[in-house]
């Protein structure tokens, strides 16, 4: 019992390392379902090819430029992560969401389904459907940590955690506090008076897609540092995942799919203390039966109204 205490900490920190990829996930599912109030299920796939990304422009920096500074190949990585999937998400959004935003709402979920699957596929194809390794040890120094009541803080956990915060305040300032934001919780609130108001709709959904893809991009990069291996499946479990601590936190708020990513990392590595590893799937999946139960609408979400 004194040895399994011994290890909470570290699974702590292990929890909120990989909940704060989590919560930047949630963050994409939310934010296009508080606008839309639709599920972009392309998001998981998004994510894998900000990873595919990052460990390209790694890879080539590591060939052609060994001795380059760690902050320069760090910042290229991230760079390229969210870059291709922000324009990614653009993409999605113009040819795959807006031609069916005015017909069933089945029918953007099954186009959503399609680009994953293309997604998927195409990364397979073009990596021989093999695992990349990031080669992170010329970006972070792998021999330095830091010890915290019992628990070791890496160089990848300690850079994955502050990039998390930073990136969630800076969003948050953005949603709360200038145009844009009030733009986007206007069409979220209600779309055709936003547009009565002269809010261009079109724009706000368009920069919504791109926003969240461009965090799936920075999640994938970071979980490809601190696993050091992609391939081409990664995105279906993340996604799911994602769309668990989006459940969670209360589907269409942002504080709440930061919320839900944080426990549903703390849920998936303080489980596996007490069962074995391979049942940390069944755990996540446990929290949101019991959320659904307990608490359909989330931590943070407003119950849907029924009119009599």
């Amino acid at each position: 019992m004194e040895q399994l205490l011994g290890q909470v900490p570290q699974q702590i920190v292990n929890g909120l390392t990989l909940g704060s990829v989590y919560a930047l996930l949630a963050l994409g599912y939310s934010m296009v379902y508080g606008v839309l109030k639709m599920l972009n299920f392309a998001h998981g796939s998004v994510f894998m090819v900000g990873s595919f990304a990052g460990w390209w422009v790694l890879s080539r920096l590591a060939a052609s430029a060994p001795g380059i500074a760690p902050s320069v190949a760090i910042a290229a990585t991230v760079a390229a992560g969210i870059a291709a999937t922000s324009v990614l998400g653009a993409a999605i959004e113009r040819f795959a969401y807006r031609p069916l935003r005015s017909g069933s709402r089945l029918a953007p979920l099954i186009s959503a389904l399609g680009v994953s699957i293309v997604l998927d596929n195409a990364a397979m194809l073009l990596t021989s459907g093999r695992a990349k390794s990031y080669p992170s040890e010329m970006v972070l120094a792998q021999n330095w940590s830091a010890t915290i009541a019992g628990a070791s803080i890496s160089a990848t956990r300690a850079m994955m955690l502050a990039a998390s915060v930073v990136v969630m305040v800076v969003l948050d300032l953005i949603v709360f506090r200038t145009d844009f934001g009030r733009a986007l919780r206007a069409t979220s609130h209600d779309q055709e008076a936003a547009e009565y108001m002269g809010v261009n709709t079109s724009k706000v959904v368009a920069g919504t897609f791109i926003i969240g893809s461009g965090l799936a991009g920075l999640a994938g990069v970071m979980i490809g540092l601190y696993y050091t291996q992609v391939d081409f499946m990664m995105g279906f479990s993340a996604g799911l995942k994602a769309f668990t601590a989006a459940v969670l936190g209360g589907i269409g708020s942002f504080r709440g799919a930061v919320y839900g990513g944080l426990i549903l990392g703390l849920a998936e590595s303080i489980g596996v203390l007490l069962a074995p590893p391979v049942y940390k799937d069944a755990i996540v999946f446990s929290v949101l039966i019991l959320t659904l139960i307990l608490r359909p609408s989330g931590i943070l979400g407003r119950p849907t109204r029924t009119r009599a």
